[in-house]
């Protein structure tokens, strides 16, 4: 029991000041500044334009995105532009952002060697390649001019990133954000082994098989293994009720593992906004969370978990074209503040929008 309240006490009292609204208003002017007419003009919106709500995991090459290129900035630009990424994310979180950035070139890279190894077709290789996997085609935009008083927003997505804060004042929503790894383990290459998203999959698996016999049958659901995250932005589906096992109902080595695996959502964000999470969380209980499995218990096969609180939701699912368990998607998302609904509301109240 001692080891549980140490373990809570270190995760919920941590007392972090970390990077603010204010610093992340201040890189991205910066970055704004490094930009000519013409590109300004590419990354900037009106904050009230619907293109700010709508996000996408899809590749450049099914579906482009508003912007700016990525792979067009110069390379001034592209330095105060990770200057907003690590603003934003703690290391772990701007790690994997710019690894599954990586993992894209890597995955050309994987088809390739599987074409001349006779594995796919030369059609298959034409058909990826037209998907247009590349370090270089993620896209930024800004909604509004970077403001300590007005609200403004930044996107930035491409295949498996979408980032999508909203800032009002002292505020910051990050909400819906989503990260996905294909694959999930890399097969071949120099790169076999790689995997950007390892403890979302490894501390997922250690918990559900942590669970007792009867324990596992009240957190697994019947359903079949979702294709995608049930959220997903191209289907109106919510999750409103709560299922699997409440972590009031776990014992203390259990309800450890299952507060790992929610820290390591929470910690991709910079310290101030992962303790201002985990405070909502504190306030919440952690004893009304509940954790849900569908599918194998094992890695390398179809599996998907949802931890749903009064506070937020994260969803996991992976499963893969191939259907291995071998391709990732996963997002975390602050319940009634997609997009900065929470925040903006006393914003809208006073200017009567």
């Amino acid at each position: 029991m001692k080891h549980l309240f140490s373990s809570i006490l270190l995760f919920f009292c941590f007392i972090g000041i970390g990077q603010t609204t204010e610093d992340l208003n201040k890189v991205t002017s910066t970055f704004l500044e490094t930009l000519n007419e013409e590109e300004l003009s590419s990354i900037q919106y009106k904050f009230e334009d619907s293109l700010r709500t709508k996000w996408t995991n899809l590749p450049v090459g099914i579906e482009k995105r508003p912007g700016l290129k990525f792979g067009d900035l110069s390379e001034k630009s592209k330095i105060k532009f990770h200057d907003i990424l690590t603003t934003v994310f703690s290391s772990q979180g701007y790690l994997k952002t710019t690894s599954i950035m990586s993992l894209d070139d890597i995955l050309n890279q994987v088809y390739q060697t599987a074409f001349e190894r006779e594995f796919i077709t030369e059609k298959n290789l034409k058909q990826i390649k037209n998907l247009e996997w590349d370090y270089k085609n993620y896209f930024v935009s800004v909604w509004n001019t970077p403001s300590l008083t007005e609200p403004w927003g930044l996107k930035f997505g491409g295949h498996h990133i979408s980032i999508n804060l909203t800032i009002k004042g002292d505020k910051l929503s990050v909400t819906p954000l989503f990260l996905g790894t294909d694959p999930a383990e890399v097969p071949i290459t120099k790169y076999a082994g790689l995997r950007v998203l390892s403890n979302e999959e490894d501390y997922g698996l250690k918990l559900i098989n942590m669970l007792s016999k009867e324990q596992k049958k009240i957190a697994t659901i019947s359903n079949d293994v979702p294709k995608d995250i049930i959220t997903n932005p191209s289907k109106p589906q919510r999750i409103n009720d709560y299922y699997g096992i409440k972590a009031s109902d776990l014992n203390e080595e259990q309800k450890h593992q299952l507060i790992l695996l929610i820290k390591e959502y929470v910690n991709n964000l910079e310290t101030k906004k992962a303790t201002e999470i985990v405070k909502t969380i504190k306030t919440s209980g952690v004893e009304n969370i509940y954790f849900a499995w569908i599918g194998s218990y094992e890695r390398r096969k179809p599996h998907y978990y949802i931890i749903h609180s009064p506070d937020f939701i994260i969803e996991y699912d992976n499963v893969g074209f191939r259907n291995d368990g071998n391709h990732i998607h996963s997002i975390f998302r602050e319940k009634k503040n997609d997009f900065g609904e929470d925040i903006l509301k006393s914003h809208y109240l006073e200017h009567k929008h």
